[in-house]
């Protein structure tokens, strides 16, 4: 599923464990309660995108823009993260963190 257009999809619920989805565009996707736990999401356009309660645990999201996305109650447990693009605002729901 490398480089998939997914554009906008809806992805609820579904099951994509360990999926190699590098590049590919779900930017709009629904993606509400999937399973997406040790997938590769490098370089990934999640802009917009629903992921609410999403399991991403041990994905690999490095490089993968995320902005504007929903990651409410999502277990990002040992997802790599590292040169993803994220609002602090949306990390911070995503990690539950409260603001003073």
């Amino acid at each position: 599923m490398r480089g998939a257009k997914l554009k906008g999809a809806n992805l609820r619920e579904a099951e994509l464990r360990e999926a190699n989805l590098t590049g590919a565009d779900l930017s709009g996707a629904d993606l509400t309660a999937a399973t997406l736990r040790n997938a590769i999401l490098k370089d990934a356009n999640l802009h917009g995108a629903l992921l609410m309660r999403t399991d991403l645990s041990d994905a690999d999201l490095r490089g993968a823009k995320l902005t504007g996305a929903n990651l409410e109650g999502s277990d990002l447990w040992r997802a790599n993260l590292m040169g993803c693009i994220i609002s602090p605002k949306v990390l911070h729901a995503a990690l539950n963190c409260r603001s003073k």
